[in-house]
């Protein structure tokens, strides 16, 4: 029988989150498909059927067809650091700032020689697909040679990226090599939005390459350099660019981050300082950074009133409960977060965060917060736990109309997954005792699935419906 030219069929059981439903809702949205089919079209990329494989239209009989164990929708991380791919599991003998004195600021300052920035953006994108990653919101180099580096590899290999250089005009002598002027900062950040932003399609709707404007906190920067950013995105917003930094990550007292920033700007939160209300007394100094292209990383701390600003505006969290461990930030409250109504998604926070592979940071969130005290802990559910992995980060990067899930006429963004290949994953899978309840079983099937995959066990990354192509060693 013949098949329309180009179709390809992917064969497998298939897990997602069908739609675009609300946070509340996730747990109905749950497909489970234990033989399932995804069909390809040849000309896009786009998922042109999804269903059991008994149930294949006879148009596509005669396509070619791969097979796996399970296929699911790529991983989004939505806050990880590319000039931090060497530093994890990095000893800094501190909490967050003196560890970023000791470790990240002298770690990115490599970063300005062009051949180890090649090396690196080649190392980067290898381990993005090596941990099944088709899309993140990277947190950029200061120095554009390796902001170039970083989008030439990912076009290269077929990934997506939103980045952005990382802003800094104060900070401590061991950042001084990071660290621009005020105009300086504001010209490299408007030339790498005209030169990369959508540059593979010129449409912010399908590109894979995008540009954020990204400072790296509020204590990197001043009052008038937010007020130039909120300025600088104001044009820049109708073109599809993106906002990204960090939100009350660490709480220590008396010194910690947070209250560093309270002091510095004199103002109520700390959101105000990129809702355009930094000066003194959270009075209006400047045009917001918040809004639907936004997200914030961490937001551990965070009081009420902004929680509810981010869920107005439509901000997004990147979630990062590996990196929370690893510095001893806390726990983000997961419940009082979603009452809220913030899309929440999960990050690694490379290097903070030490696991590449977003399904483990799942696996750190449902620990951390089965853990929290007393009414506030929470067994997520397994739908949460793939949602946070997959859609709501799509939906962070205000992708979800083109990838996220398996919804016919998305973008075919996967990862195959074989079980044989990671001993321990095809153990549990294979052995592991299941009720004999169906409905129970697929999510006993799932959370195992989620919980101990393994790098070795991703058999195939596609973006596009197209497999990325991994780059090379770098010679010794």
């Amino acid at each position: 029988m013949t098949h329309i030219p180009g179709t390809r069929i992917f064969r497998a059981h298939l897990f997602h989150i069908a739609g675009s439903p609300a946070q509340q809702d996730v747990t109905q949205a749950l497909v489970s498909i234990p033989d399932g089919a995804l069909v390809v079209s040849g000309d896009h990329g786009e998922i042109a059927w999804v269903g059991p494989w008994a149930d294949l239209p006879a148009e596509h009989a005669g396509a070619p067809v791969t097979r796996a164990d399970y296929l699911i929708p790529g991983f989004v991380d939505s806050h990880v650091h590319y000039p931090q791919s060497y530093a994890t599991a990095a000893h800094g003998g501190g909490q967050l700032l003196e560890w970023l004195d000791h470790c990240i600021f002298p770690t990115e300052t490599q970063y300005a020689d062009p051949e180890f920035a090649g090396r690196a953006a080649r190392y980067f994108t290898r381990r993005r697909i090596a941990a099944g990653t088709t899309a993140a919101m990277v947190f950029g180099s200061a120095f554009p040679v390796a902001q170039d580096a970083l989008y030439r590899e990912t076009l290269a290999s077929g990934l997506r990226v939103v980045s952005g250089r990382g802003i800094q005009t104060v900070g401590p002598d061991a950042a001084s090599a990071l660290i621009t002027d005020e105009k300086t900062a504001i010209d490299l950040v408007a030339k790498e939005i005209n030169h990369w932003h959508a540059v593979d399609t010129g449409d912010p709707r399908t590109a894979r390459v995008q540009v954020a404007i990204v400072p790296r906190f509020s204590l990197s920067v001043t009052a008038q350099t937010l007020g130039a950013l909120g300025e600088l995105y104001d044009e820049a917003r109708m073109r599809g660019v993106y906002f990204h930094s960090h939100l009350n990550e660490n709480n220590r007292k008396g010194d910690g981050e947070i209250a560093a920033v309270l002091a510095t700007y004199g103002v109520e939160t700390y959101l105000d300082t990129y809702d355009g209300r930094f000066l003194s007394g959270s009075r209006e100094g400047g045009r917001t950074l918040l809004g639907r292209r936004s997200s914030l990383a961490h937001a551990v701390h965070s009081q009420p009133r902004e929680l509810a600003r981010m869920a107005e505006t439509g901000t997004s969290i990147a979630h990062c409960p590996t990196s929370q461990l690893f510095l001893g930030s806390g726990t983000m409250p997961w419940q009082a977060t979603m009452d809220a109504g913030v899309n929440v998604a999960l990050g690694t926070d490379i290097g903070a965060g030490d696991e590449w592979l977003i399904s483990r940071v799942a696996g750190d969130c449902y620990k951390v917060h089965i853990s929290e005290e007393g009414d506030a802990g929470t067994a997520l559910h397994p739908a949460e736990l793939l949602f946070a992995a997959t859609l709501a980060g799509a939906r962070a990067l205000d992708m979800e109309h083109a990838f996220g899930n398996l919804d016919v006429g998305k973008e075919a963004d996967f990862l195959l997954i074989e079980k044989s290949r990671w001993e321990p994953l095809d153990g549990m899978l294979t052995m592991g005792i299941r009720s004999d309840d169906e409905a129970e079983a697929t999510l006993e099937e799932l959370f195992t699935l989620l919980m101990g995959l393994r790098q070795p066990a991703i058999a195939g990354v596609y973006v596009q419906g197209q497999e990325v192509v991994t780059p090379g060693l770098d010679p010794d």
